[in-house]
């Protein structure tokens, strides 16, 4: 990597071109920029997780954990916090750390797309430039505020949203303002509190800079003990004496007093005041645990924990249709569940959040949500099959409505014996589920090449079930055709998949006649199971020795089968046999296979980011890859250091294999790299836009080696899909009062080549919504605008959810997919008290469940085992572990 130090002029002329196509920036870079750009800078992202590490720490020093020996602090002293290690001290070996990180990152992502949005990016009051320290303060507190109230309301995604961005501003004002300069070493007291007033401020009339005209300016501020910060840009205009953010991206920089006071980095070509950056981030850490730790106290441990998904059990959801033949299926479904609940009650793994949507013709809803498992079950045994009994249903309405109300990354089941009627709705259900990361099994007692049985109104397609293949293929689920006779037995065996399985890429991924399906078993793999369902005339299963198990039901040399109609499950001995292995199906139909395990290398987080074209254009995270754009792929795996002993070699992934989905070809192959520590898991490599070029979903699987050379193969979770355009919808902060009009804003750009599209919009509930743009035509390289108003009627219940779709598809007999983006939007309830007053004896934050102390930073040294030293210390009873480049 290139010193910190070197100038712009010294760059190779490709990282130079990257750094010119990123977009102007004025605040701690995203990871991405700082290790091409300023390697050993210290990232929003950074200061995110390591606050959030942190505080969770300290909640698990204070709550013991059920069943097992509480942690000691000194076991934690001189290392690198990760996720993976307080799980497996806190919970055990094994329980996934996964929802974890993945909320972090939804927060780290909020906090560095306020760089990136057109709303924000610019806005210095979101920043804390320009001097508009007080208006800086008051938007800081107000998300936070929101923050609050959205996770009361249990909108936690949005409340993640309104954190990050609390977060960037928070963390922005100890590198932009001059607090460090004037020799600070604690957060500034009031920052957090709306009603303690900021003093000694700068005038409009003070001069606080004098000219510097070289990249690093030590000295350039002004003898004075006001406190300042930088202008940026030329909005609002710099006035005469003030002093510039400074850098190259700041066009205030190059007018007098030249020069600029930012800490943002260690390179000087950015900050001009590089020298100071550690001290910067230190303080902005300190306090980005101060702001962790107001919201735990606010929200007490339990809304906290779910704040951050401090948990390795996901959600229970339920869609259930409740026609007159659904009986057995209802039964099953309350048998399943009271097995769930039951089995992990007490247990870390007991469900955070259940959500209950049964339907039926015409109606669906409404929904029911809880923490409560005793009010789920309750609800789910009131659930009975009543009239109706003709096919079709409002199935994909259901499951629409579940996934608005599922928290992210949860498993949906849905129980019908009938096909939608509102097939209309798949490929919107099938971007939702991606969008919301969520997992849909379907269990349905119909044959789908069976006609008799269910009253009909028509004559129906042996296809109608497609919808609900499309719908689970892209959400990395199944559907399960059964019987009513089998499907507890189905069911509780499908419920058990709720547990962080992994599902292993097979070869070919489909039953091919006269091809075996071949996948492999590596160590770091236990529990492994073949399922196979639908009709088959036989199987065999053969393991890397040659050794072979039949269909015969019971237990065999290789493991123990079972069989439920035409659902068929073989659970192999542990520990598996490493190496390749084999599965040989003969049917006359297309059977589905599918192997499954758990690993201590459970699973991977994806992540798009765009890295080039225009400067000033979208550099967001894209939720899909777009083509025409050069595209990042990042990519978190969770685990690495598991069963690793310290000097061992690491295990590591070299290169991501793109395949079609669902025809399994190979569309390429592209190296991986890894960017920070090792230990971190995370991998970058750039995508061809040739891979891009094809519309369509794809597969993403990774290929590399454990510590002791030996192969490993994984694949995400769920499938991508390229988009053929880039849509976007924003608007407010995410938040409605009753009996107000909302202004949203819609984006729709090509990259690739021309597009004639139609644009339609939805919300739910049904509020009045209207567009000024319905219809559009993009030549390549081109962007489009709209606006929406959103009418919220009086009668809006406070803590509901609207949910707004934009949908973009091509016109007439245009090939081009359909392109949805969503937005989750909070009507307010009255407020009653502010969130974030201090309790009457308090001068300050109260961090966790202390009490505020006079002296509240004490700082020491950890000692050993790690590089560098690492400093921790102690903030307000919270114990930090400091950055691996401290």
């Amino acid at each position: 990597m290139l010193p910190a130090d070197v100038p712009l002029s010294h760059l190779s002329p490709s990282v130079l071109l990257l750094l010119l196509l990123l977009p102007p920036a004025s605040s701690f870079f995203p990871n991405i920029w700082s290790l091409l750009a300023a390697p050993g800078s210290v990232t929003h992202q950074d200061l995110t997780e390591e606050a959030a590490l942190n505080v969770t720490l300290q909640l698990f020093l204070e709550q013991p954990p059920p069943g097992r020996p509480p942690l000691r602090l000194e076991d934690f002293l001189g290392r690198t916090l990760l996720a993976d290690d307080l799980f497996a001290a806190y919970f055990g070996p094994g329980f996934p750390s996964r929802r974890f990180r993945a909320a972090l990152g939804e927060v780290s992502r909020a906090n560095a797309a306020q760089d990136f949005l057109p709303t924000s990016r610019n806005d210095p009051d979101l920043h804390f430039d320009a001097e508009r320290l007080g208006q800086g303060r008051t938007r800081l507190v107000g998300a936070l505020r929101e923050a609050l109230v959205a996770a009361r309301a249990l909108e936690h995604t949005l409340a993640r949203q309104r954190l990050g961005a609390a977060l960037h501003a928070l963390q922005d004002f100890y590198s932009h303002s001059n607090w460090v300069e004037l020799g600070q070493q604690q957060p500034h007291p009031h920052l957090l509190w709306p009603r303690q007033e900021l003093r000694s401020l700068a005038q409009v009339g003070d001069p606080t800079c004098s000219d510097c005209e070289e990249l690093s300016c030590p000295g350039n501020l002004l003898g004075f003990t006001l406190l300042t910060s930088g202008y940026f840009g030329t909005h609002p205009s710099k006035p005469p004496g003030k002093c510039s953010h400074g850098g190259r991206f700041d066009r205030s920089s190059s007018q007098p007093p030249r020069g600029g006071i930012n800490k943002d980095s260690t390179s000087p070509g950015f900050s001009p005041h590089h020298t100071l950056h550690l001290q910067a981030a230190k303080l902005a850490l300190l306090a980005s645990v101060e702001a962790f730790g107001l919201l735990r106290n606010r929200l007490g441990d339990k809304g906290f924990s779910r704040l951050l998904d401090i948990s390795p059990a996901s959600s229970l959801s339920f869609v259930l249709d409740t026609t007159g033949s659904m009986g057995e299926e209802i039964n099953a479904a309350k048998i399943q569940a009271r097995h769930i609940v039951g089995q992990r009650r007490g247990s870390p793994m007991e469900p955070v959040h259940y959500v209950l949507v049964p339907f039926h013709d015409p109606g669906f809803g409404p929904v029911f949500t809880t923490s409560d498992p005793d009010s789920f079950w309750q609800q789910l045994n009131e659930i009975h099959a009543l009239g109706g009994g003709d096919e079709p249903e409002m199935c994909l309405s259901a499951l629409e409505l579940a996934l608005l109300h599922t928290p992210p990354r949860s498993d949906i089941f849905v129980f019908t014996d009938a096909s939608p009627k509102d097939a209309i709705l798949t490929n919107r259900v099938e971007s939702l589920t991606q969008e919301r990361h969520c997992r849909v099994t379907f269990l349905v007692t119909e044959d789908p090449s069976r006609l008799q049985g269910r009253a009909r109104r028509e004559v129906l397609s042996p296809l109608r079930f497609e919808p609900y293949e499309a719908v689970a293929l892209a959400s990395g689920g199944e559907v399960i055709f059964t019987k009513d006779q089998h499907i507890q037995d189905v069911a509780a065996i499908v419920g058990d998949s709720m547990a962080d399985l992994v599902t292993l890429p097979l070869e070919p991924p489909a039953v091919v006649s006269g091809r075996p399906l071949v996948f492999r078993v590596d160590v770091l793999l236990q529990r492994v199971t073949v399922r196979i369902h639908r009709e088959v005339s036989s199987f065999w299963i053969r393991n890397p020795a040659g050794v072979s198990q039949g269909q015969e039901e019971g237990e065999g040399p290789l493991g123990h089968t079972r069989r439920f109609g035409q659902f068929w499950i073989v659970t192999m001995h542990d520990p598996p046999q490493t190496g390749t292995w084999e599965i040989h199906v003969t049917a006359e139909g297309t059977p589905r296979v599918r192997v499954q395990g758990i690993t201590l290398i459970p699973n991977t987080i994806r992540l798009f980011l765009s890295v080039s074209d225009c400067p000033a254009d979208h550099r967001s995270p894209l939720p899909s890859p777009v083509p025409g754009l050069q595209t990042q792929l990042l990519v978190e795996v969770t685990g690495l250091g598991s069963r690793r002993k310290p000097g061992d070699p690491w295990p590591h992934f070299s290169h991501v294999v793109l395949r079609g989905v669902p025809e399994g070809a190979e569309r390429g192959r592209v190296p991986l790299e890894p960017l920070g520590p090792r230990e971190r898991g995370l991998l970058a490599a750039s995508l061809p836009p040739a891979l891009l070029s094809t519309a369509g979903p794809f597969s993403l699987e990774l290929i590399g080696r454990d510590g002791e050379g030996r192969r490993l193969h994984r694949a995400a979770p769920q499938p991508c899909t390229v988009l053929p355009v880039l849509l976007e919808l924003g608007g407010s902060p995410g938040f409605l009062a009753p009996g107000s009009r909302a202004l949203l804003s819609v984006r729709v750009a090509s990259f690739s080549g021309p597009q004639d599209l139609d644009l339609r919009t939805s919300v739910s509930p049904s509020f009045p919504l209207t567009s000024n743009l319905s219809r559009v035509r993009l030549e390549p390289n081109e962007t489009a605008w709209g606006r929406l108003w959103l009418d919220v009627p009086d009668s809006a219940a406070p803590d509901s959810v609207v949910a707004v779709t934009v949908t973009a598809t091509g016109r007439e007999a245009s090939p081009v997919p359909p392109t949805h983006a969503f937005l989750r939007l909070l009507v307010l309830g009255p407020a009653l008290q502010d969130p974030l007053a201090a309790p009457a004896h308090s001068s300050g934050p109260i961090l966790a469940a202390t009490s505020p102390a006079s002296t509240w930073v004490t700082w020491g040294r950890g000692g050993g085992g790690r590089v560098g030293n690492p400093w921790w210390g102690t903030v307000g009873g919270v114990l930090l572990l400091g950055l691996a480049s401290w």
